[in-house]
């Protein structure tokens, strides 16, 4: 065994080298991971587990299985088939009839920056081979979306074994595998959430990796991942200063120069946004960065009616045909301009209501709770199940953050910032449970931490 320079201990075997926290990291300087295993109960191989390709397939049979009592929902003529996609699945359609990245409603609208360019270019893609608004294709996207979500185990798996031992690995696995909001938001969806989910686990998981690195294509890699993240959901950017300064932190701790590496990343990250930056630009002939509706979901959430967490009277997509007409009439940046204007009069005339609703969305995030007004729940009659699975993994979460907390913080942290950051902006506009989902598999980890903690330990010879 020899001491890294990174401040690791580094076991060497003649098939793997792996990686565990140093006695600056450990209490009472033992030599352990953070779930008190010693070094040499750390299993050294290169394949992969099979309980980690088993948890792979079988989460992909659910979800496979899911899309087929669901897809039809998805052939919906109404609205244009507005059900297939949303917004992303019309501008996807626009794709494909060769009007390009415009038209986010069942009317033509011209250009758009209504949504990040990653989904809607994967669904024109699946179109292009399957077809517009077909069965195959609704197939297709759903299967996508299944698998995305059912390969998202990998990086689970990796990133509870690296924080917290093989054990939680197994159980973060498997739970994946079954974890209904992971199986509804993918086979059940054909909006972004698995792919965020699964971009923020291996985004958590990097950053773990170079707490220890300075290795330029590493940070390289970050940065364009980073990049591929933003363009498939632009809230993710928000974590990225916080998870950055954590990790340039480490490396300060470390007496490592922090700052050739982290302006590699921020390079790739550039590079990475700059051709749809430019695209919107010289589409709008002035800047626009990734999407411009951050108005419009602001009043979706602040504006209106007060029993639900979303309101759509001032939305093209809502209940208020004079919205869509206005949209059509004035086109989407002139539109966008005037719900800017709005939004600050809200928040003018009622800042009071303003931070109460915001009180309410950060409760509905972590508890599935809105309100238990009949009216409400005949619109939303799942939710008291959902206040019941949604708390209860929010507890475990909780337990699993603090104990991770006192054994190795530098192990919580990440973790921590990354709960605490992304879903910020969904408290000030308006939040679904499904916004939450990007954060779910960081929230099975810990919930899975919490559990194998409470079981008795396993002893080894």
């Amino acid at each position: 065994m020899r001491v890294a320079k990174a401040g690791e201990a580094v076991l060497r075997t003649e098939e793997q080298t792996v990686s565990v926290p140093t006695k600056e990291d450990s209490p009472k300087g033992v030599m352990r991971t953070p779930t008190g295993l010693g070094v040499d109960e750390i299993p050294a191989n290169n394949r992969i587990p099979p309980t980690l390709l088993w948890a792979t397939v079988v989460a992909l049979a659910v979800r496979l299985v899911m899309v087929c009592f669901v897809y039809q929902s998805f052939l919906d003529p109404g609205r244009d088939h507005w059900e297939f996609g949303y917004e992303a699945g019309k501008i996807a359609r626009s794709i494909i009839t060769g009007h390009g990245f415009s038209n986010p409603y069942w009317v033509n609208t011209g250009p758009t920056a209504e949504v990040a360019p990653v989904l809607p270019y994967v669904i024109a893609g699946i179109m292009a081979v399957f077809g517009i608004y077909t069965k195959a294709a609704a197939l297709a996207v759903l299967s996508l979306n299944s698998l995305v979500s059912a390969i998202t185990c990998v990086p689970i798996f990796f990133l509870a074994k690296k924080s917290f031992g093989l054990r939680e690995a197994r159980w973060a696995a498997w739970t994946w595998a079954f974890f209904p909001y992971a199986v509804q938001y993918s086979a059940d969806s054909m909006w972004d959430h698995a792919l965020t989910a699964l971009f923020l686990t291996l985004l958590l998981l990097i950053a773990l990796h170079l707490q220890s690195s300075t290795r330029l294509g590493s940070w390289a890699g970050f940065g364009c991942l980073s990049g591929l993240s933003a363009l498939t959901a632009p809230v993710v950017l928000g974590t990225l200063p916080f998870l950055g300064g954590w990790i340039c932190w480490r490396l300060q701790r470390q007496k490592r120069n922090w700052v050739l590496p982290a302006g590699v990343a921020g390079l790739a990250l550039v590079f990475t946004l700059a051709p749809w930056l430019i695209h919107n630009y010289r589409t709008f002939h002035h800047p626009v960065f990734l999407k411009d509706t951050l108005p419009m979901v602001f009043l979706d959430g602040n504006y209106g009616n007060k029993l639900h967490w979303w309101d759509g009277s001032l939305d093209p997509c809502g209940n208020n045909p004079a919205e869509m007409a206005e949209f059509q009439k004035v086109g989407e940046q002139a539109y966008m301009a005037e719900k800017w204007r709005q939004a600050f009069d809200v928040v003018r005339s009622n800042p009071g209501v303003i931070v109460w609703r915001s009180i309410r969305r950060v409760v509905y995030m972590w508890t599935g709770y809105w309100s238990f007004n009949p009216d409400y729940l005949r619109e939303e009659p799942f939710d008291p199940a959902n206040i019941v699975f949604c708390t209860a993994f929010t507890a475990l979460a909780i337990v699993g953050l603090s104990k991770a907390f006192r054994k190795v913080p530098s192990v919580a942290t990440p973790y921590a910032l990354v709960l605490l950051i992304y879903p910020l902006i969904y408290y000030f506009t308006h939040s679904d449970l499904a916004y939450r989902h990007p954060l779910d598999p960081e929230i099975v980890i810990l919930g899975s931490y919490a559990v194998v903690s409470w079981l008795p330990q396993r002893r080894t010879a």
